[in-house]
């Protein structure tokens, strides 16, 4: 009787329009209630009531309102287990249902009825699911989770098909109640989805809607509260409206559930029937990312490089701020990525997308992570494999159509060429470009390769001091040599290698990694020996790159070279960058002995193992002998010069130059068949 009586002033408090504290204080009332209500019928009108009631959905609360309708019948559904699985002493029987859990569940199912719009069915019906099965437990019956699934799809599709989903608080709300869910429902029915309805309103919600990221506006708000605090310092306040706004933001259900929103949106790309929905998608995340990096341009926070936040930003704004706002974007990053992997998935799987179809969402893609590249490159997006994925899987699709290469790294190629961007932003675009155009010089043309990559990489090359350009510092010098490098491009060594190797010269060790260095060399080496075309114009340039190393090894320092490039970064790299300039060096000569020419290895093998023991540092000297060995021995050379290498190691006296040096004889005159003195003959 006493649930009865609550029931039937709920019920009148539901009908009137209430203010929001009110809703609350009704809707933490309609839970307990639920889960005393002993009357199928009594739960069911509740269930209808709440789904229809003007006092709660008069002045929806945003996504606020349906998450809290969810929250009840989850609630309830828990409720509902914990009953059954703690049976109450006799005395506390009349406080609770005598339903069973399979009529409570059905009796809210019948609830949801033609009073209320399909959308918010959805709402009942996933918080069913979440409380029942939400924790990875079985609580009700395969039937009524078949039942639960049925109808959460239904719910969905009718909504679609109806046209609720052009309300955006319905779209919303699908959006997100239908990312909750997704996980609990079967294959079978997630295929029964309506994809091609549902994509739209997908994308829409998370990205666009005021109650998600808002097409990216929320970050040139923070302009207006950056303030300059002292004369060299900038300060976000954590007071601010802004900073307030974001808090909210990175709480709001949208933005909360991006991981799950965007599974959902992978999902519906793969499986959608019209193809040129995947063509609008991948314009919809263009427009998004392009948006969100232009706003991010016009707030001071972008004109401050990463390397100089220490310098120029407030304590309170490094340690509190900051890290909330790279969070939102690191988050936002991920989603997009992800529905990208599953676009490109269905790129590589699907023969209906037409021809020029792919072209273009490879284009798209990497025009996306290229808006994004200032949040990527923060956060070292290297290290996640999806990321990773999508970025290679674009490259190889655009490589394979070199009209549309060229036209794209036309596009994108810097805005200043041939000399150094100012502002951070740029400069993290034009990384973004050199890193990029490394994997398009077999496609492109010589003359392409020399105006448009080279030029781009050129003023960056001396200029690995300024911290602020040490990864494009280090990018420009993979370029050159991914230009020289092209089989076609045989032209352009001849008339830059030279300066190519001033520079290279100059640089190292002050700005240029052992590792880069190493590997710049040996390519070189490799380049200009036989069977390339530069080998038959000047077959002594080899020689001459590794007598430029040995002279250099005359003056090098002997003292250890400390890490100064992000190459070098990393407890993994630790032991391999603590070396000396000498042994850097002599590691160079040996990198390069299994590219010479059979002639010239001949020549290097004893010039390398006295190079070798000019070395100071017995460890040093140590490292460069197990390198020799793993050159000579474990297959990087080939039949002819591994031959050569056994030769001279075993009756040539390479063995004895290497591990004791050449030997120190007093030249005097002696007479054919002469003994000398230290002789035991």
């Amino acid at each position: 009787m006493y649930s009865d009586r609550s029931l039937a002033t709920l019920l009148r408090a539901l009908q009137s329009c209430s203010d929001e504290q009110d809703v609350s204080r009704l809707l933490g009332s309609a839970t307990t209630l639920l889960t005393l209500l002993s009357n199928a019928l009594n739960v069911t009108l509740l269930t209808s009531q709440l789904l229809s009631a003007p006092s709660i959905w008069q002045r929806p609360d945003g996504l606020r309102t349906p998450i809290r309708i969810l929250s009840i019948f989850s609630s309830a559904a828990i409720q509902s287990v914990r009953q059954d699985e703690s049976p109450a002493a006799p005395s506390n029987l009349s406080t609770r249902s005598t339903l069973s859990r399979e009529e409570w569940a059905t009796a809210v199912i019948k609830g949801a009825d033609n009073r209320s719009p399909r959308w918010r069915h959805l709402c009942a019906l996933a918080g069913l699911l979440v409380g029942f099965e939400g924790r990875g437990e079985r609580n009700i019956s395969h039937s009524l989770r078949k039942t639960l699934e049925i109808a959460a799809v239904t719910a969905v599709n009718l909504a679609l098909h109806e046209g609720e989903a052009s309300n955006n608080l319905a779209a919303n709300s699908v959006t997100l109640t239908l990312g909750y869910v997704f996980d609990l429902l079967s294959v079978g029915e997630k295929m029964r989805l309506s994809h091609d309805m549902l994509l739209p309103v997908l994308v829409q919600a998370p990205f666009f809607s005021r109650e998600g990221l808002h097409n990216g506006y929320f970050l040139s708000t923070i302009d207006a509260d950056v303030t300059q605090s002292t004369k060299m310092k900038f300060d976000w306040s954590a007071k601010s409206s802004t900073y307030i706004q974001f808090q909210h933001l990175a709480t709001s259900p949208l933005v909360a559930s991006l991981g799950p929103v965007s599974r959902l949106i992978a999902f519906s790309a793969e499986n959608v029937q019209n193809v040129d929905l995947l063509l609008a998608l991948v314009k919809d995340l263009s427009a998004f990312t392009r948006s969100l990096c232009v706003q991010w341009r016009q707030n001071k926070l972008s004109e401050i490089d990463v390397t100089e936040e220490a310098t120029y930003l407030s304590e309170q704004t490094l340690r509190t701020t900051l890290p909330l706002l790279w969070r939102i974007l690191k988050s936002t990053m991920f989603a997009v990525v992800i529905v990208l992997r599953s676009l490109l998935g269905r790129v590589l799987g699907d023969a209906s997308i037409p021809a020029d179809g792919a072209p273009f969402i490879a284009i798209q893609t990497l025009q996306i992570l290229r808006y994004l590249y200032f949040v990527s490159s923060r956060l070292g997006a290297n290290t996640f494999s999806q990321y990773t994925f999508v970025y290679l899987t674009a490259i190889d699709i655009v490589s394979q159509y070199p009209v549309q290469t060229e036209a794209f790294l036309q596009d994108i190629r810097p805005t200043s060429a041939g000399s150094i961007s100012q502002h951070p932003l740029d400069r993290c675009q034009d990384l973004y470009f050199l890193n990029t155009a490394e994997h398009f010089t077999v496609v492109l043309p010589p003359e392409l390769n020399e105006r448009l990559l080279l030029g781009a990489a050129t003023p960056y090359l001396g200029l690995g001091s300024d911290p602020r350009l040490l990864e494009i510092f280090e990018a420009a010098h993979s370029v050159v040599l991914a230009v020289l490098s092209a089989p076609h491009n045989s032209e352009l060594i001849a008339r830059h290698i030279h300066l190519y190797v001033d520079t290279l010269f100059a640089v190292f060790p002050q700005n240029l990694s052992p590792r880069q260095f190493r590997m710049a060399v040996k390519t070189l080496i490799r380049i200009t020996s036989p069977p390339s075309v530069i080998s038959d114009n000047q077959p002594l340039l080899p020689s001459t790159l590794l007598e430029i190393v040995r002279f250099r090894l005359e003056t090098a320092s002997p003292m250890l070279l400390q890490p100064q490039t992000t190459s070098d970064a990393g407890p993994e790299a630790a032991d391999r960058s603590l070396l000396s300039e000498q042994s850097v060096l002599v590691l160079t000569l040996i990198d390069a002995l299994p590219f010479l020419a059979v002639d010239q290895l001949q020549d290097w093998l004893p010039i390398t193992a006295e190079a070798l023991n000019s070395i100071q540092d017995a460890n040093q000297v140590q490292k460069c002998r197990q390198r020799l060995w793993d050159v000579i021995s474990k297959g990087d050379m080939d039949v002819d010069r591994s031959a050569l290498c056994v030769t001279w190691w075993g009756t040539q006296g390479g063995r004895g130059m290497v591990l004791f040096g050449r030997p120190q004889q007093e030249q005097v005159p002696l007479m054919s068949g002469g003994l000398q003195e230290t002789s035991k003959l």
